[in-house]
Protein backbone atom coordinates (compact mmCIF):
# COMPACT_ATOMS: atom_id res chain seq x y z
CA UNK A 1 0.00 0.00 0.00
CA UNK A 2 1.34 3.61 -0.55
CA UNK A 3 1.95 5.80 1.94
CA UNK A 4 -0.19 9.42 2.13
CA UNK A 5 3.26 11.15 0.90
CA UNK A 6 3.23 8.78 -2.43
CA UNK A 7 -0.21 8.91 -3.27
CA UNK A 8 -0.11 12.68 -2.71
CA UNK A 9 3.21 12.78 -5.50
CA UNK A 10 1.00 10.33 -7.87
CA UNK A 11 -1.25 12.92 -7.26
CA UNK A 12 0.55 15.64 -8.23
CA UNK A 13 1.24 14.38 -11.84
CA UNK A 14 -2.52 15.14 -12.27
CA UNK A 15 -2.96 18.00 -10.61
CA UNK A 16 0.85 20.22 -10.81
CA UNK A 17 0.56 21.43 -7.39
CA UNK A 18 3.75 24.08 -8.31
CA UNK A 19 0.83 25.52 -10.70
CA UNK A 20 -1.45 26.48 -7.98
CA UNK A 21 -2.29 29.88 -7.12
CA UNK A 22 -0.16 31.19 -4.89
CA UNK A 23 -3.06 31.69 -2.42
CA UNK A 24 -4.17 28.55 -2.88
CA UNK A 25 -3.73 25.85 0.12
CA UNK A 26 -3.35 23.16 -2.50
CA UNK A 27 -1.70 19.67 -1.95
CA UNK A 28 -1.82 17.75 1.88
CA UNK A 29 -3.72 19.65 3.84
CA UNK A 30 -4.94 17.28 6.71
CA UNK A 31 -2.77 14.05 8.11
CA UNK A 32 0.55 11.96 8.49
CA UNK A 33 2.36 11.80 4.95
CA UNK A 34 3.53 8.85 6.50
CA UNK A 35 0.15 6.89 7.35
CA UNK A 36 -0.86 4.04 4.79
CA UNK A 37 -3.30 4.86 2.43
CA UNK A 38 -6.17 1.62 1.49
CA UNK A 39 -9.23 3.68 0.79
CA UNK A 40 -9.48 6.94 -1.01
CA UNK A 41 -12.66 8.82 -1.62
CA UNK A 42 -13.11 12.36 -3.92
CA UNK A 43 -15.37 14.98 -3.54
CA UNK A 44 -15.93 18.24 -4.11
CA UNK A 45 -15.68 19.61 -0.73
CA UNK A 46 -15.68 18.93 2.65
CA UNK A 47 -19.27 19.65 4.00
CA UNK A 48 -21.33 17.78 6.24
CA UNK A 49 -23.09 15.62 4.05
CA UNK A 50 -19.69 14.18 2.63
CA UNK A 51 -18.71 13.55 6.85
CA UNK A 52 -22.00 11.73 7.24
CA UNK A 53 -21.39 9.80 4.08
CA UNK A 54 -17.70 8.75 4.60
CA UNK A 55 -19.37 7.57 8.17
CA UNK A 56 -21.14 5.40 6.43
CA UNK A 57 -18.91 3.62 4.36
CA UNK A 58 -15.71 1.26 5.61
CA UNK A 59 -12.78 3.60 6.87
CA UNK A 60 -11.69 5.59 4.44
CA UNK A 61 -7.59 6.67 5.05
CA UNK A 62 -7.70 10.07 2.25
CA UNK A 63 -10.27 11.94 1.16
CA UNK A 64 -9.15 13.94 -1.86
CA UNK A 65 -11.04 16.99 -2.62
CA UNK A 66 -11.59 19.70 -5.21
CA UNK A 67 -12.12 22.86 -2.61
CA UNK A 68 -9.77 23.45 -0.12
CA UNK A 69 -11.25 22.67 3.84
CA UNK A 70 -9.38 25.54 5.99
CA UNK A 71 -8.99 28.28 3.36
CA UNK A 72 -7.74 30.69 6.28
CA UNK A 73 -5.49 30.76 8.58
CA UNK A 74 -7.00 28.72 11.67
CA UNK A 75 -5.92 29.41 14.88
CA UNK A 76 -8.60 26.34 16.71
CA UNK A 77 -9.74 23.01 15.99
CA UNK A 78 -12.78 22.24 18.14
CA UNK A 79 -15.63 19.92 17.04
CA UNK A 80 -18.61 22.04 15.86
CA UNK A 81 -19.60 22.41 11.77
CA UNK A 82 -17.62 25.12 11.08
CA UNK A 83 -14.43 23.89 8.61
CA UNK A 84 -12.38 24.26 11.55
CA UNK A 85 -14.65 21.75 13.64
CA UNK A 86 -14.42 19.45 10.02
CA UNK A 87 -10.80 19.27 10.37
CA UNK A 88 -10.92 17.94 13.41
CA UNK A 89 -13.30 15.07 12.95
CA UNK A 90 -11.15 14.25 10.04
CA UNK A 91 -7.86 14.36 12.37
CA UNK A 92 -10.30 12.53 15.11
CA UNK A 93 -11.17 9.88 12.51
CA UNK A 94 -7.27 9.46 11.25
CA UNK A 95 -8.61 11.02 7.48
CA UNK A 96 -6.05 12.42 5.56
CA UNK A 97 -7.34 15.32 2.88
CA UNK A 98 -5.74 16.38 -0.14
CA UNK A 99 -6.63 19.19 -2.16
CA UNK A 100 -6.39 20.19 -5.66
CA UNK A 101 -8.76 22.99 -6.64
CA UNK A 102 -6.40 25.77 -8.84
CA UNK A 103 -3.85 22.91 -9.59
CA UNK A 104 -6.39 20.82 -11.18
CA UNK A 105 -7.89 23.94 -12.81
CA UNK A 106 -4.52 24.52 -14.87
CA UNK A 107 -3.74 20.83 -15.24
CA UNK A 108 -3.90 19.26 -18.53
CA UNK A 109 -7.07 17.25 -18.93
CA UNK A 110 -8.31 19.22 -15.63
CA UNK A 111 -11.32 21.13 -14.78
CA UNK A 112 -11.11 23.98 -17.32
CA UNK A 113 -10.02 21.24 -19.81
CA UNK A 114 -13.19 19.63 -18.89
CA UNK A 115 -15.70 22.58 -18.93
CA UNK A 116 -14.41 23.35 -22.41
CA UNK A 117 -14.61 19.72 -23.66
CA UNK A 118 -18.46 19.95 -22.07
CA UNK A 119 -19.77 22.64 -24.06
CA UNK A 120 -18.39 20.84 -27.46
CA UNK A 121 -15.37 24.04 -27.89
CA UNK A 122 -12.73 23.66 -30.67
CA UNK A 123 -9.36 24.72 -30.87
CA UNK A 124 -9.40 24.82 -27.73
CA UNK A 125 -6.04 27.24 -25.78
CA UNK A 126 -5.41 28.22 -22.46
CA UNK A 127 -5.78 31.75 -21.17
CA UNK A 128 -5.67 33.50 -17.95
CA UNK A 129 -2.40 32.89 -15.64
CA UNK A 130 -2.35 32.47 -11.83
CA UNK A 131 0.87 33.21 -10.35
CA UNK A 132 2.47 30.34 -7.85
CA UNK A 133 3.55 30.73 -4.67
CA UNK A 134 6.04 33.83 -4.37
CA UNK A 135 9.53 32.79 -5.19
CA UNK A 136 13.21 34.61 -5.52
CA UNK A 137 15.52 34.19 -7.82
CA UNK A 138 19.34 33.97 -6.28
CA UNK A 139 21.86 35.45 -8.59
CA UNK A 140 26.12 34.88 -8.79
CA UNK A 141 29.00 35.57 -10.47
CA UNK A 142 32.07 33.25 -10.25
CA UNK A 143 35.06 32.19 -11.93
CA UNK A 144 34.06 29.85 -15.05
CA UNK A 145 35.82 26.47 -12.95
CA UNK A 146 33.88 26.84 -10.40
CA UNK A 147 30.99 27.22 -12.05
CA UNK A 148 29.96 23.67 -11.15
CA UNK A 149 30.54 23.33 -7.81
CA UNK A 150 28.74 26.90 -6.74
CA UNK A 151 25.84 25.92 -8.65
CA UNK A 152 25.49 22.27 -7.43
CA UNK A 153 25.75 23.62 -3.22
CA UNK A 154 23.30 25.80 -4.10
CA UNK A 155 21.13 22.65 -5.66
CA UNK A 156 22.00 21.02 -3.00
CA UNK A 157 20.51 23.61 -0.11
CA UNK A 158 17.22 23.91 -2.03
CA UNK A 159 17.27 26.35 -5.58
CA UNK A 160 16.50 25.28 -8.51
CA UNK A 161 13.94 23.12 -8.00
CA UNK A 162 10.99 23.74 -10.87
CA UNK A 163 8.39 21.37 -10.90
CA UNK A 164 9.11 18.02 -11.88
CA UNK A 165 13.15 18.86 -12.47
CA UNK A 166 15.77 19.67 -9.92
CA UNK A 167 19.23 21.84 -10.11
CA UNK A 168 17.50 24.16 -12.61
CA UNK A 169 19.91 27.30 -13.66
CA UNK A 170 20.56 29.72 -16.00
CA UNK A 171 24.29 30.33 -16.99
CA UNK A 172 26.07 33.12 -18.89
CA UNK A 173 29.79 34.15 -19.77
CA UNK A 174 30.74 37.23 -19.62
CA UNK A 175 33.86 39.51 -17.96
CA UNK A 176 33.81 40.37 -13.89
CA UNK A 177 36.57 43.09 -13.14
CA UNK A 178 37.57 44.40 -9.59
CA UNK A 179 40.25 46.11 -8.24
CA UNK A 180 41.74 44.42 -4.81
CA UNK A 181 42.44 46.74 -1.93
CA UNK A 182 45.95 46.22 -0.17
CA UNK A 183 44.35 44.32 2.84
CA UNK A 184 42.07 42.07 0.53
CA UNK A 185 43.29 38.13 -0.07
CA UNK A 186 42.26 37.66 -3.76
CA UNK A 187 41.42 34.32 -5.06
CA UNK A 188 42.63 35.17 -8.34
CA UNK A 189 44.70 38.46 -9.03
CA UNK A 190 46.48 40.26 -6.54
CA UNK A 191 46.26 43.42 -4.16
CA UNK A 192 46.50 46.84 -6.14
CA UNK A 193 46.36 45.48 -9.51
CA UNK A 194 43.17 45.89 -11.26
CA UNK A 195 41.88 42.46 -12.79
CA UNK A 196 39.16 41.10 -15.46
CA UNK A 197 38.00 37.66 -14.52
CA UNK A 198 35.73 35.45 -17.04
CA UNK A 199 33.06 34.50 -15.09
CA UNK A 200 29.81 32.96 -15.42
CA UNK A 201 26.41 34.69 -13.65
CA UNK A 202 24.23 31.82 -12.27
CA UNK A 203 20.71 32.25 -11.78
CA UNK A 204 18.28 29.93 -9.75
CA UNK A 205 14.92 30.34 -7.95
CA UNK A 206 14.37 29.32 -4.76
CA UNK A 207 11.65 29.32 -2.01
CA UNK A 208 12.10 32.29 0.49
CA UNK A 209 11.89 30.08 3.67
CA UNK A 210 15.26 28.21 1.71
CA UNK A 211 17.21 31.86 0.85
CA UNK A 212 19.41 31.90 4.09
CA UNK A 213 20.66 27.49 3.56
CA UNK A 214 21.04 28.96 -0.55
CA UNK A 215 23.33 31.70 0.25
CA UNK A 216 25.28 29.31 2.95
CA UNK A 217 25.64 26.78 0.59
CA UNK A 218 27.07 29.61 -2.02
CA UNK A 219 29.57 31.30 0.24
CA UNK A 220 30.87 28.17 1.21
CA UNK A 221 31.76 26.98 -2.52
CA UNK A 222 32.28 30.26 -3.87
CA UNK A 223 35.88 31.17 -4.09
CA UNK A 224 35.89 34.41 -3.86
CA UNK A 225 36.65 36.43 -0.71
CA UNK A 226 33.60 38.31 -1.45
CA UNK A 227 31.09 37.35 -3.60
CA UNK A 228 28.52 38.97 -5.68
CA UNK A 229 24.89 38.03 -4.76
CA UNK A 230 21.79 39.24 -5.44
CA UNK A 231 18.33 38.14 -4.45
CA UNK A 232 15.75 39.32 -6.85
CA UNK A 233 12.00 38.91 -6.13
CA UNK A 234 10.31 36.76 -8.57
CA UNK A 235 6.75 36.07 -10.30
CA UNK A 236 6.78 32.95 -12.30
CA UNK A 237 5.28 29.65 -12.50
CA UNK A 238 1.74 30.56 -13.97
CA UNK A 239 -0.56 28.06 -14.65
CA UNK A 240 -3.24 29.24 -17.57
CA UNK A 241 -6.85 28.67 -15.69
CA UNK A 242 -9.22 29.23 -18.42
CA UNK A 243 -9.83 27.93 -21.59
CA UNK A 244 -10.45 29.45 -25.09
CA UNK A 245 -12.26 27.56 -28.13
CA UNK A 246 -14.64 28.54 -30.94
CA UNK A 247 -18.19 27.67 -31.60
CA UNK A 248 -19.92 29.17 -34.08
CA UNK A 249 -23.65 30.25 -32.06
CA UNK A 250 -25.21 32.87 -30.26
CA UNK A 251 -24.98 33.82 -26.52
CA UNK A 252 -28.93 32.96 -26.02
CA UNK A 253 -27.62 29.20 -27.84
CA UNK A 254 -24.35 29.04 -25.20
CA UNK A 255 -26.67 29.80 -22.52
CA UNK A 256 -29.28 27.12 -23.33
CA UNK A 257 -26.30 24.67 -24.15
CA UNK A 258 -24.56 25.64 -20.59
CA UNK A 259 -28.22 25.35 -18.64
CA UNK A 260 -28.55 21.53 -20.62
CA UNK A 261 -24.78 20.55 -20.03
CA UNK A 262 -24.63 21.78 -16.85
CA UNK A 263 -28.12 21.20 -15.41
CA UNK A 264 -27.85 24.66 -14.28
CA UNK A 265 -30.25 27.58 -14.21
CA UNK A 266 -28.37 30.16 -15.96
CA UNK A 267 -27.78 34.00 -15.75
CA UNK A 268 -26.72 36.15 -19.41
CA UNK A 269 -25.58 39.26 -19.80
CA UNK A 270 -25.03 40.47 -23.51
CA UNK A 271 -26.37 39.16 -26.73
CA UNK A 272 -24.97 38.78 -30.31
CA UNK A 273 -23.41 35.94 -32.29
CA UNK A 274 -20.63 34.05 -31.10
CA UNK A 275 -17.47 33.19 -32.38
CA UNK A 276 -15.34 32.02 -29.62
CA UNK A 277 -16.28 31.15 -26.13
CA UNK A 278 -14.14 31.46 -22.93
CA UNK A 279 -14.80 29.40 -19.96
CA UNK A 280 -13.17 29.32 -16.67
CA UNK A 281 -14.36 26.68 -13.83
CA UNK A 282 -15.54 28.26 -10.74
CA UNK A 283 -15.48 31.72 -9.53
CA UNK A 284 -13.70 33.61 -12.88
CA UNK A 285 -15.34 37.36 -13.04
CA UNK A 286 -11.88 38.31 -12.45
CA UNK A 287 -10.62 37.34 -15.80
CA UNK A 288 -13.18 39.38 -17.81
CA UNK A 289 -9.83 41.44 -18.83
CA UNK A 290 -8.39 38.70 -19.81
CA UNK A 291 -11.12 36.97 -22.10
CA UNK A 292 -12.95 40.34 -23.61
CA UNK A 293 -9.83 40.43 -26.55
CA UNK A 294 -10.19 36.96 -27.29
CA UNK A 295 -13.74 35.48 -26.96
CA UNK A 296 -17.31 36.61 -27.27
CA UNK A 297 -19.04 34.86 -24.65
CA UNK A 298 -17.11 33.89 -20.86
CA UNK A 299 -18.49 31.24 -19.61
CA UNK A 300 -17.99 31.20 -15.79
CA UNK A 301 -19.13 31.54 -11.76
CA UNK A 302 -19.86 33.90 -9.54
CA UNK A 303 -20.26 37.16 -11.53
CA UNK A 304 -21.57 40.29 -9.50
CA UNK A 305 -23.82 43.09 -10.75
CA UNK A 306 -20.50 45.45 -12.07
CA UNK A 307 -18.42 43.09 -13.35
CA UNK A 308 -21.25 41.88 -15.40
CA UNK A 309 -21.75 45.31 -16.91
CA UNK A 310 -18.31 45.98 -17.22
CA UNK A 311 -17.82 42.81 -19.37
CA UNK A 312 -20.80 43.83 -21.57
CA UNK A 313 -19.06 47.40 -21.82
CA UNK A 314 -15.80 45.59 -22.98
CA UNK A 315 -18.00 43.41 -25.70
CA UNK A 316 -17.98 40.44 -23.97
CA UNK A 317 -20.94 38.47 -22.95
CA UNK A 318 -21.26 36.58 -19.95
CA UNK A 319 -22.95 33.13 -19.12
CA UNK A 320 -22.94 32.25 -15.74
CA UNK A 321 -24.50 28.98 -14.74
CA UNK A 322 -22.76 29.00 -10.88
CA UNK A 323 -19.84 28.44 -8.88
CA UNK A 324 -20.03 24.74 -8.60
CA UNK A 325 -21.93 23.89 -11.73
CA UNK A 326 -19.27 25.05 -13.78
CA UNK A 327 -17.05 22.72 -11.79
CA UNK A 328 -18.97 19.53 -12.69
CA UNK A 329 -17.44 18.54 -15.63
CA UNK A 330 -14.32 18.71 -13.39
CA UNK A 331 -15.82 16.58 -10.53
CA UNK A 332 -15.93 14.25 -13.21
CA UNK A 333 -12.65 14.38 -14.58
CA UNK A 334 -11.26 14.30 -11.17
CA UNK A 335 -12.56 11.20 -9.74
CA UNK A 336 -11.75 9.22 -13.21
CA UNK A 337 -8.08 10.24 -12.99
CA UNK A 338 -8.33 9.19 -9.37
CA UNK A 339 -10.03 6.22 -9.77
CA UNK A 340 -6.99 5.16 -12.56
CA UNK A 341 -4.74 5.54 -9.63
CA UNK A 342 -7.04 3.52 -7.13
CA UNK A 343 -10.26 1.99 -6.50
CA UNK A 344 -11.95 5.70 -4.94
CA UNK A 345 -15.57 6.37 -4.23
CA UNK A 346 -17.00 8.52 -5.34
CA UNK A 347 -18.31 11.26 -3.52
CA UNK A 348 -18.67 14.39 -5.96
CA UNK A 349 -22.13 14.85 -6.39
CA UNK A 350 -22.62 14.69 -2.69
CA UNK A 351 -23.73 18.59 -1.65
CA UNK A 352 -21.72 20.42 -4.10
CA UNK A 353 -23.55 23.72 -4.03
CA UNK A 354 -25.47 25.59 -1.15
CA UNK A 355 -28.07 26.89 -2.87
CA UNK A 356 -31.14 25.19 -3.99
CA UNK A 357 -34.10 26.60 -6.09
CA UNK A 358 -37.61 27.30 -4.73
Amino acid sequence: MPTVAEFITLLGTIAPFSKAAGWDPVGLQIGDPSAEVTRVAVCHEVTESVLAALDDQEEVDLVVAYHPLLFKETRSLVASTRPAGRAFRLIRSGTALAVVHTAFDVASGGAADALAAELGLGDVRPFGPVWGADRVKVVTFVPEPFADDVADAMAGAGAGSMGDYTACSFRVSGTGTFLPGPHASPALGEPGVFNREPEVRIEMVADPGRVEAVVAALVSAHPYEEPVIDINDRRGDAGMIGRVGRLDSTVDEVAALAAERLGAVVRVAGSGPVESVAVVPGSGSAFIGAAAPIADVLVTGDVGHHRARDSVSRGLAVVDPGHAETERPGMRALYAAVSEMTDAIDLTATDPTPWRGI
